[in-house]
């Protein structure tokens, strides 16, 4: 049985689906402080915060968990820089608790949700999983602390462990059982689709000035879908026995600012107004990763490449909500 700490968030929530699709038993443990009760329809629910070990423990003692896949992380980064000991709090300390009481019930796989921001400012493009690391912000320095954690913990304790780190998760359940569900909501993908449905007047574009080819910032958008099916590649290749490692999980294509608002007025067929306004501080002009090494070692694929099949599902699932 997989526990899955953060499975009624976004991207737990669409992993649980998968791996229930796949015949795999699974656990949700989340607090809802950002999830959602009804996103965990898969497995067991067992509402509970990670700060919590004896809550913890009762999970485990409850039901066989061989394998941990863990969600739960605050993850704006604008709130990390006005906010940090909440995210060291709960991103570090509450993770620390997590694996202790893996090594109380000898549990030994580890799959972390990680991020592309413990690189920092890219030094090259594409990113790789060499990239030096230097997070320029509490909440990518959280998410590497975590992995130097990991490492310690697997040479002293044998939890051995998979690192994935994410560029920008995008998109919905193409089934519209699930999706994109934030409050606040900060992303550009549903922002565009709200003010495209009408919920809100219009979508901003911080910078039209950077030395891309139409000005906006260029981003690296990877399907929720792609994600999840990572996250079971990553356990099988812990399964079959290859040591603990890191991978990146993107499209390793760029799609601007400006392409993403027109490739959300082609998939709604309605004008999106917009609204440009300075940058904001930090935003790199390019964000894009490479993520050949999974696509070798954990035989792991992008199935959603086109922007606008990304965005079509997450309409739908906009449309349905």
């Amino acid at each position: 049985m997989i526990l899955i700490a953060g499975g009624a968030g976004y991207i737990g929530s669409h992993a649980n689906k998968y791996l229930h699709k796949r015949g795999y038993e699974t656990v949700v443990f989340d607090n809802l402080s950002r999830g959602h009760r009804e996103f965990a329809k898969w497995g067991h629910f067992v509402p509970g915060d990670l700060a919590d070990k004896d809550r913890l423990r009762f999970c485990f003692k409850t039901y066989p968990i061989g394998a941990v896949m863990h969600y739960c992380a605050f993850c704006y980064v604008g709130e990390s820089v006005d906010h940090p000991a909440e995210y060291y709090r709960n991103n570090v300390a509450n993770t620390i608790n997590l694996l202790d009481v893996m090594v109380e019930q000898k549990v030994k796989y580890f799959i972390f949700s990680s991020t592309c921001s413990t690189y920092g400012n890219p030094v090259q493009i594409p990113m790789t999983e060499d990239h030096p690391q230097r997070p320029i912000n509490p909440y990518g320095k959280s998410k590497l602390m975590v992995e130097q954690i990991l490492k310690d913990y697997d040479r002293a304790y044998g939890i051995r462990h998979v690192c994935l780190r994410y560029f920008n998760a995008a998109g919905a359940d193409p089934e519209g059982e699930i999706g994109e569900w934030h409050d606040p909501e900060t992303h550009l993908i549903p922002l565009s689709l709200q003010a495209a449905a009408g919920d809100r007047d219009h979508v901003k574009i911080y910078g039209a000035d950077y030395d891309t080819p139409d000005g906006t910032c260029i981003r690296d958008y990877i399907h929720i879908n792609d994600l999840a099916t990572g996250h079971l590649s990553a356990l099988e290749y812990l399964k079959n026995g290859a040591p603990s490692d890191a991978f990146n999980l993107c499209n390793g294509n760029g799609f601007s600012v400006k392409e993403v608002i027109r490739a959300a007025e082609r998939a709604t067929g309605r004008a999106i107004n917009v609204v440009e306004t300075a940058r904001r501080p930090g935003d790199p002009p390019i964000l894009v990763g490479s993520s050949d090494k999974a696509k070798k070692l954990l035989h792991w694929r992008v199935d959603y490449p086109s922007l606008d099949d990304i965005i079509k599902t997450a309409w739908s699932w906009q449309r349905v909500r």
